[in-house]
C-alpha cells in the first residue's frame, strides 16, 4: 500500500480536527518547526513535478520497507501545553542538597553565563568549528578551557572536553596502550577511584584486550597482564577524600617505563599540588563543578591534560594557535590526522561529539571568577568540610584518614547505636540531604560551593540522630584551623596558576557579557544562516524545547540520588524510550550512550555479548568477531568496532555509491564462521535510500551476523520506514541531530540505542545505580551515569510531544522535499553525483566538483570558504566522496533561505565558469582569496582584479545582512608545525 492511500484517513481525520478546533490552543508547534509554509511547499513540490508529500515519499523510499501503520504516537500539544505537561513531571522530582561527591557536586552557574551562553542560541546552535574562519569565538572559549585544564593540572597539554570522567579515564587507559605500542596489555587502577570510573574502565578494557587490575596500590605489580602494565590509574584526592602522596608510585612507574595517570578533582586544584608537579603523566577529570549543574548525570565537559610529546595520541580536539593568510593569530581544531574520519580503524579514538557548549561555560565560570576567585571558592568549601569535621568529632565519630581533606570526609559512627548509620542517612534525608553510604557502615559528605552554615547545622543534626547540636558552625572553623584541620602541608600548591591575561580581565558583569558577545559575534550558527552540512542535521533548536534543561527540578539532581527522588525524570525516561521505540521499530531503547559514538560503541558491545552468549550456551569458542563496514562509512563506524574488540573487514561500494553485492556476499560466506556484525548506515551516505537494504541484512543474518544501523540519517526514516522494516538488530539514535539537541559547537549529544528482542538482555546495566533497561546479562556501563546526560533528554521529549505522530512523518517528508527541491536547482549547474531510479536523493545530497580542480583550479576547499563572505556555513566536505560537497538542508529551513543558499552555490559556479572561459585571473579569484574580512574590505590599499562589491557583496540580499569572517583563510600546516595550544600573549606568538 502506497504512503498516499495509508494517510487518506490519517489526513481526513486531521482534517476534520482543525476545522473543529477553533477553541484549541493556537501555538502549534509544527508550522514553527517546519521552514516553509503549505504554499511554499506546493512551488517545491510543483518544481518536482508531484502532487503531494506522500507522492515524494512513494517514489523515494522502497515500498518493501515502508510502515504499514502510522507512528502509535499521541496528538501534538501546543508549545504551552507542553511546557505546562513537563513541568507537571518535573515536579514529581525531588531536589535534595547533595553531598554524595563521586565526582558530581552543586555548583552555582553565574546568571551573566546562564542566559548569554547556555541558554543562548548564538552559542548552542553552532557546528564544531570545522570552518575555523567562521568560528573563532568558540574555538577561543575552548582555548581558554584547554588553558585553564593545563594551568590547573601542572601538565602543559590539555585537549578541548570529553565526554565525561569516567569515559575520560577510559581513553587514557588506551592512550596507556597505544603509546606502549599496543605491547603492554596490563592496566591497574586504584580500588579508592570513584567506582563509576572502575566499572568503564572494565566495559572499555574487554573490548582493548586489556587486561584490568583494581586493587590497593601497595599490591601493585608492574608485570602484571600480557608485557606488563602499560599505564597506572589513581584518584586526587581519593573517592572518599583522603590526600595521598602518589609520588613514589609515580617514581616506580616510571622506572619500570609505565604510564601514571592522575583523576583529578579540578577546583582542589587551585591549594594541592597539582599532578603535573607530582610526576603525573596524564590527568582526567570532570570540569562539572566550574558553573554546570550536575543533570542526573550529564552533560558535562570533562579534561584531559598531558605532555606535548603525547600530543599525537591524545584522544578528542585540540585547539591550536595558527595564522591567516593576512599573518594575524588565527585558532584552529590541530592536528586533524589523528581523528577517525581519517584514520578510522587507525584512530586514536572514536570521539566524534564530546561536550564543547559544557566546556566553554566552565572555561566561562573559571575567567569569570580568575584564580583569586576560584580559590575562594575552594578555600570556602574546605572550610566548611573542616568545620564539620569538628563538629562530626565532638559528637563521637570518626573522620576517617587522619590527614588532610579538601571537600569530602568518610565518617565511621561512634558506638552505641544499632543500625546508627540508617538512622543517620534518614535524618538528613528528613532535612532533604543526601548521603554517600558506603557497604561497611561509614558515611561519606562532600561539600560544594552552595554549601553554607545551614547545611552543616543541618548535617551535624542528622549526625546527632535528628537532633540539634547547638554547636556555633564559626566557633568550629576557628577550632579546626587552630587544630591544623585545614593544613595542606606538602600538599599545598605553591606554583602559579590562570596567568593569561583573560582571566584577569572580566570581573565585572558587563566586562564579561561583552566578552561573551564579542566572541559569540565572531562565529556562525543557526542564528544568521542555514548550516547544510550533510550527514548532520543542523535543524531548529526550539527555543520552548530549550527552555527545561536549566529548571532546577531536571538540573539539580545528582545521578546517584535515591531514585525515589527523580520519579519525574523516570516518567519522562519511561515514555521517551516507549517513542524512541515506535520510531525505530525495536523493542527496547537504552539511553545511557551520552554521544553518537558511544550509541555505536554499546550497541557494537551488545552484539558481541549476544554473539559470546549464543557460543557459551553452546558450548564452543566465540569465534565471531568480524565487523562488516562499507567503505563509506561514517568514520567513528571503524573506530568503534575495534573499540569494541571487533577486527575491521571493508566492504566496497558499487559505481552508484550503494554496497556492492558480490562484494558482501563474498565476504559473508568467507567470514560465516567468524562474522559478528556489519555497519550500515541508511539511507546510504551517499543520500540515496538503496532498495536492497533488506538483502543486505538478509545475506548477514544468513551467516551469523547481526545488522548494525548508524542512525545518522534518522532524520529521512521517522514515520516512513523504521532501522527494524529494514532488517536492522539495533541501532543508535542521534538526539543532537534527529531529536532535536544542538550540537552547541561540537557537543553535547546523546546516542542512545534500540534493539531487537533477542538482544534486549544484553542492554548496559551500571554498577552503583542499575538503570531499568539493564538486561539480564547486561553489559557494563558506557557512560559515567546510568542514564547519561539526562538533563537534554527534556529537548527531545518535548520536540515528539510538541510534533506528534503527524508532524514527526511531515518533518521527515519536507527534509526529504527539501533536498529533491535543492539538488534540482543545483543540477543545472552541478553535477548531483548519486540519485536513485527515479532520479531522487533521500534527505541530503552530493555535489560533485572534481572536475573543477582541473578546469579552473578550484578545489572544495575554496567553494568552502566563499561560501563564508555569502554567509553561510559550507556542507559536509571530501566526506563520503573526495572532491564533492555533502548538503543537507533539513525541514526546518525556508524555501527563501535554501534559495538563498542556492543562489550562493549557483554564483560562486559562475565565478569558476569566469576562471574556466579565460575572463578571470585563476591566481587572484574571489575564490581563491576567500574568505574576505571586514579589514581587508576596509583596508586602504586594494590590489585584487575584481571589485570589493564583488568580494564582500556578490550578491544583492548581502547588503541587508552581512555575516564577517573574522580571520582570513588560516594556514593549517603551519599551526600543526607549530603546535600551541593554550592562551599566549601575542608577542610571544611573533
Amino acid at each position: 500500500m502506497s504512503f498516499a492511500l495509508r494517510n487518506q484517513v490519517g489526513s481526513l481525520r486531521q482534517s476534520n480536527l482543525n476545522d473543529a478546533s477553533i477553541l484549541d490552543a493556537s501555538d502549534v508547534f509544527e508550522r514553527r518547526h517546519l521552514g516553509s509554509s503549505e504554499k511554499e511547499v506546493e512551488r517545491m513540490l510543483e518544481v518536482l513535478g508531484l502532487s503531494s508529500l506522500d507522492e515524494l515519499s512513494d517514489c523515494t523510499v522502497p515500498v518493501e520497507i515502508q510502515t504499514r501503520n502510522g507512528l502509535a504516537i499521541d496528538e501534538p500539544m501546543g508549545e504551552s501545553e507542553a511546557l505546562d505537561a513537563l513541568a507537571l513531571i518535573a515536579s514529581k522530582n525531588k531536589v535534595y542538597r547533595s553531598c554524595i561527591g563521586m565526582g558530581y557536586t552543586g555548583t552555582v552557574t553565574p546568571p551573566v553565563i546562564l542566559r548569554n551562553v547556555l541558554e543562548n542560541p548564538g552559542w548552542y546552535t553552532q557546528y564544531t568549528p570545522y570552518q575555523a574562519e567562521i568560528a573563532q569565538g568558540r574555538l577561543e572559549a575552548l582555548l581558554n578551557f584547554q588553558t585553564m585544564i593545563a594551568d590547573l593540572t601542572g601538565l602543559p597539554l590539555a585537549g578541548a572536553s570529553l565526554l565525561d570522567e569516567a569515559t575520560a579515564a577510559a581513553e587514557a587507559m588506551a592512550m596507556c596502550l597505544s603509546l606502549s605500542n599496543h605491547k603492554k596489555k596490563g592496566f591497574f587502577a586504584s580500588d579508592e577511584c570513584h567506582p563509576q570510573t572502575l566499572a568503564l574502565l572494565q566495559t572499555r578494557a574487554k573490548g582493548l584486550g586489556i587486561e584490568l587490575t583494581v586493587g590497593p596500590i601497595s599490591e601493585i605489580s608492574f608485570d602484571s597482564g600480557e608485557g606488563g602494565l602499560c599505564g597506572v590509574l589513581v584518584q586526587y584526592p581519593t573517592s572518599d577524600g583522603r590526600i595521598e602522596d602518589n609520588s613514589e608510585l609515580v617514581a616506580s612507574s616510571h622506572e619500570h617505563t609505565r604510564v601514571a595517570v592522575a583523576a583529578a578533582e579540578l577546583l582542589s586544584l587551585t591549594l594541592l599540588k597539582p599532578p603535573g608537579e607530582w610526576g603525573a603523566d596524564i590527568c582526567v577529570g570532570s570540569a562539572q563543578r566550574f558553573g554546570v549543574p550536575m543533570g542526573l548525570g550529564g552533560p558535562h565537559a570533562a579534561f584531559i591534560a598531558t605532555h606535548e610529546s603525547f600530543a599525537r595520541k591524545l584522544p578528542g580536539r585540540i585547539i591550536g594557535v595558527s595564522k591567516d593568510v593576512h599573518g594575524n593569530r588565527a585558532l584552529r581544531m590541530a592536528i586533524q590526522t589523528r581523528e577517525q574520519h581519517i584514520r578510522r580503524d587507525k584512530a586514536t579514538s572514536n570521539i566524534c561529539t564530546a561536550q564543547a557548549l559544557l566546556a566553554i561555560i566552565s572555561s566561562f565560570y573559571g575567567i569569570y571568577h580568575g584564580p583569586e576567585g576560584l580559590k575562594e571558592i575552594a578555600d570556602r568549601t574546605q572550610s566548611y568540610t573542616a568545620a564539620l569535621a569538628v563538629g562530626l568529632t565532638r559528637l563521637g565519630h570518626h573522620v576517617l584518614g587522619g590527614g588532610p581533606f579538601f571537600d569530602t570526609i568518610r565518617i565511621r559512627l561512634g558506638k552505641g547505636r544499632v543500625h546508627a548509620a540508617r538512622q543517620v542517612s534518614d535524618a538528613a534525608k528528613e532535612r532533604q540531604i543526601n548521603l554517600r553510604e558506603y557497604d561497611d557502615g561509614t558515611l561519606g559528605v562532600t561539600l560544594d560551593e552552595t554549601a553554607d552554615r545551614r547545611l552543616v547545622a543541618d548535617l551535624l543534626a542528622a549526625f546527632n540522630f535528628g537532633h540539634y547540636t547547638g554547636f556555633d558552625v564559626d566557633e568550629l572553623l576557628e577550632e579546626a584551623g587552630s587544630s591544623g584541620r585545614l593544613n595542606l602541608g606538602d600538599f599545598k600548591r605553591t606554583s602559579n596558576y590562570l596567568t593569561h591575561e583573560v582571566f584577569h580581565r572580566y570581573r565585572s558583569e558587563t566586562e564579561m557579557l561583552r566578552y561573551i558577545f564579542r566572541l559569540m559575534n565572531r562565529d556562525l550558527s543557526l542564528a544568521q544562516s542555514m548550516i547544510p552540512l550533510g550527514s548532520c542535521t543542523m535543524k531548529l533548536n526550539s527555543t520552548s524545547e530549550m527552555i527545561p534543561v536549566t529548571w532546577p527540578a531536571f538540573a539539580n539532581i545528582h545521578p546517584f540520588a535515591p531514585d525515589t527522588q527523580w520519579r519525574g525524570y523516570t516518567q519522562m525516561f519511561r515514555q521517551l524510550e516507549e517513542w524512541l521505540c515506535e520510531v525505530t521499530g525495536f523493542s527496547a531503547v537504552s539511553l545511557q550512550p551520552n554521544a553518537g559514538a558511544q550509541g555505536e560503541y554499546a550497541g557494537l558491545l551488545v552484539i558481541a555479548a549476544y554473539q559470546e552468549h549464543l557460543a557459551k550456551t553452546a558450548g564452543v569458542p566465540n569465534r565471531r568477531k568480524v565487523c562488516l563496514i562499507p567503505t563509506s562509512a561514517h568514520g567513528t563506524n571503524p573506530a568503534s568496532a575495534v573499540m569494541a574488540g571487533m577486527k575491521v573487514v571493508p566492504i566496497k561500494c558499487d559505481d552508484n555509491g550503494e554496497i556492492d553485492m558480490q562484494d558482501l556476499r563474498d565476504k559473508a560466506e568467507k567470514h560465516s564462521d567468524d562474522l559478528s556484525a556489519l555497519m550500515i548506515t541508511y539511507p546510504s551516505t551517499h543520500g540515496v535510500f538503496e532498495p536492497t537494504v533488506r538483502e543486505v541484512c538478509e545475506i548477514v543474518h544468513q551467516h551469523g551476523g547481526q545488522v548494525y544501523m548508524d542512525g545518522a540519517n534518522m532524520n529521512a526514516q521517522v514515520g516512513l520506514t523504521t532501522p527494524a522494516e529494514c532488517g536492522a538488530d539495533v541501532c543508535h539514535l542521534n538526539l543532537h541531530k534527529t531529536f532535536c539537541i544542538p550540537h552547541g559547537g561540537g557537543g553535547p549529544g546523546m546516542g542512545p540505542i534500540g534493539v531487537a528482542p533477542q538482544l534486549e538482555p544484553f542492554l548496559p546495566g551500571h554498577t552503583v545505580q542499575r538503570p531499568d533497561t539493564a538486561g539480564e546479562f547486561a553489559i557494563g556501563p558506557v557512560s559515567a551515569a546510568p542514564y547519561g546526560s539526562p538533563s537534554i533528554l527534556t529537548i527531545s521529549y518535548l520536540y515528539i510531544s510538541m510534533m506528534g505522530a503527524e508532524g514527526l512523518r511531515k518533518a521527515t517528508q519536507v527534509a526529504i522535499l527539501n533536498a529533491n527541491y535543492m539538488a534540482h536547482r543545483l543540477s543545472s549547474h552541478y553535477d548531483i553525483l548519486y540519485t536513485d531510479a527515479n532520479g531522487r536523493v533521500a534527505h541530503e545530497f552530493i555535489v560533485d566538483c572534481r572536475k573543477f580542480e582541473k578546469s579552473a583550479g578550484v578545489k572544495i576547499d575554496d567553494i568552502a570558504k566563499r561560501l563564508m563572505d555569502y554567509g553561510f556555513h559550507a556542507p559536509t566536505m571530501a566526506w563520503p566522496v573526495p572532491g564533492t560537497l555533502m548538503i543537507e538542508p533539513t525541514e526546518s529551513e525556508s524555501k527563501e533561505e535554501l534559495d538563498r543558499f542556492c543562489d550562493a552555490m549557483i554564483s560562486i559556479r559562475e565565478e569558476i565558469s569566469a576562471i574556466e572561459n579565460g575572463s578571470c585571473d585563476q591566481n587572484d579569484t574571489p575564490l581563491k582569496n576567500a574568505p574576505h574580512t571586514m579589514q581587508v574590505i576596509g583596508a586602504d590599499q586594494w590590489s585584487h582584479s575584481y571589485s570589493r562589491e564583488q568580494a564582500a557583496w556578490p550578491l544583492p540580499w548581502l547588503r541587508e545582512s552581512k555575516f564577517w569572517p573574522f580571520v582570513g583563510r588560516i594556514d593549517n600546516t603551519y599551526g600543526d608545525r607549530n603546535l600551541v595550544c593554550s592562551c599566549t600573549p601575542m608577542s610571544d606568538f611573533e
